[in-house]
């Protein structure tokens, strides 16, 4: 038997084929493109995701198919995109990603009228446009046509599930990053439904990370190269698969993405609500391992600094990766100083994740002078990604999170030196793990688990399969340390200066200077 994991992303999806001891024995991938048809706007085309999302299940299964057939698939899936489907199945709106910012204003008024702190309490998440009550909003207040059409409201992972010929199923991860799901009831909230005005016949079942929602009908199964009988997971939200996927099972422990969007993820046994992660954006709600839950820390720049920087100032490197065939990241990180850069970077090129959730801010370079190299900028820009990972880790350790170990994820989990910075600016060891594709090999630990009864922890052990550990240099490590505190004060200072909209700084953040300084 084998296990399959799809991942549906906002920039493509991928499925990987794992056999009963996770080795990966086939994978197949597409992309798709973002639309951005006005300023604050990125959509999806959902029938064109799904479409992409059944080829490259045909496309792995068939190969896995050869040495042996797909019993189960898992489904994860990025989180608040949803679609309207009319009463026939129809799609009646492209989905809106993450970064789509068109209910901004929504996203302010709204938490008012319900009381922001209730929100927090029943969903475990503080306001932001990202979140699906939102754009629910948004639709019902600019598209009322579209909203009396609306039958049913699926994120990506229901979507799939329909399209395999199952009634969907949301998972509770999945569910909670909707802002509509309670994280203590385990189900839609009444009262935030109410609010809305949506019906709840209008969402999918939600369901425990690992719960079969149903068997693939036999006539979909064959043009899918499928196991007559093929059972479906639910999943979850793309974040809490890949962690995972690296094997957090436990407390003590968590993801770090190193992707576009850098991301780290632990596992603890109680949902944790307090003051520190309200004020600092850092939601609770359920993990993919049952009786979990978790939290995201996230910084949307994260990966995209390096292309920036490569697309910029490394032209000379992407010549010479095409001559030599080499990846033109690998040497502009071999090309950059092996010691902490004199330079300190504000890593905000995009909006900003945790802890502030601020649309309207900008990066910065400081401490530039003629004797700058590019290397020295590079290494710098690296480090800004960095100390503001570590700015979220020391909110969580504040808020009683401790983090004493990562394991890393993503593109950026290949390169050594790159993994060695980030140790050294966490202070904290970082393992490195065989597959990267660790949103896949989470989901198709879930198929496993569910149709053998195998426990998901137990799998892990077996599946998660451990490179060398990095161990942070303790002098450079010092460095960061000694710096840390004049990082915590760049974004109170700067933000008057820098944001295109200047805004009085809140509580939070005149907290973070006055224990800095």
């Amino acid at each position: 038997m084998s296990w399959l994991g799809i991942d549906i992303g906002t920039s493509g999806c991928k499925a990987v084929v794992f056999d009963e001891e996770g080795h990966a024995i086939a994978a197949a991938a597409r992309e798709y493109g973002t639309h951005m048809p006005r300023p604050g706007w990125a959509e999806l085309d959902s029938d064109q995701v799904l479409r992409a999302c059944v080829e490259v299940i045909r496309d792995a299964a068939g190969v896995g198919a050869r040495t042996s057939p797909v019993r189960a698939i898992g489904i994860s899936s990025q989180g608040e995109a949803f679609t309207a489907l009319d009463a026939h199945g129809a799609t009646l709106t492209h989905a809106m990603v993450s970064f789509d910012t068109r209910a901004a204003e929504l996203a302010q008024t709204w938490p008012d009228r319900f009381g922001r702190g209730r929100l927090y309490r029943i969903t475990g998440h503080t306001a932001h446009p990202m979140f699906t009550l939102f754009k629910i909003l948004w639709l019902k207040e600019k598209r009322p046509d579209v909203w009396q059409a609306t039958r049913s409201l699926y994120c990506f992972e229901e979507l799939l599930q329909r399209r395999l010929g199952l009634e969907p199923a949301i998972s509770y991860p999945l569910a909670g990053r909707t802002m509509l799901f309670s994280i203590h009831e385990h189900r839609w909230d009444p009262t935030i439904l109410a609010a809305v005005d949506c019906p709840v016949e209008r969402l999918a079942r939600p369901v425990p990370s690992g719960t079969p929602v149903g068997t693939v009908p036999d006539a979909v199964a064959r043009g899918l190269h499928l196991a007559p009988g093929t059972v479906v997971v639910a999943g979850g939200h793309d974040q809490p698969c890949g962690a995972l996927g690296a094997g957090v099972t436990r407390p003590g422990i968590a993801m770090y993405g190193m992707g576009t969007v850098e991301c780290i993820c632990p596992a603890f046994p109680d949902p944790v609500l307090n003051d520190e992660l309200l004020r600092s954006n850092l939601c609770t709600y359920d993990f993919t391992a049952a009786g979990l839950y978790t939290t995201v820390a996230f910084s949307l720049t994260g990966g995209n600094l390096l292309r920036w920087f490569r697309d910029q100032w490394g032209l000379p490197e992407v010549q010479q990766a095409r001559e030599q065939n080499r990846d033109a990241y690998e040497i502009l990180i071999e090309a950059m100083p092996d010691r902490p850069a004199d330079l300190m970077v504000l890593p905000y090129f995009t909006p900003s994740g945790t802890p502030y959730f601020d649309a309207n801010v900008r990066g910065a370079i400081l401490g530039l002078h003629l004797g700058t190299t590019r290397g020295e900028v590079l290494r710098a820009l690296l480090e800004g990604v960095s100390l503001e990972m570590k700015l979220n880790v020391e909110i969580l350790a504040e808020a009683g999170l401790e983090i004493a170990g990562f394991v890393a994820t993503g593109g950026g989990a290949r390169n050594e030196r790159l993994v060695q910075l980030k140790a050294d600016v966490l202070n904290r060891p970082i393992t490195t793990v065989e597959v990267t594709e660790a949103g896949c090999l989470g989901v198709a630990m879930l198929g496993c688990a569910a149709v053998t009864g195998e426990p998901v922890s137990q799998i892990a052990r077996r599946w998660v399969r451990e490179r060398p550990t990095v161990q942070p240099r303790t002098a450079f490590a010092d460095t960061y340390a000694e710096r840390f505190p004049r990082y915590r004060t760049l974004y109170p200072a700067l933000k008057p200066l820098l944001g295109p909209h200047p805004e009085k700084i809140r509580p939070h953040q005149e907290r973070i200077r006055s224990t800095a300084s």
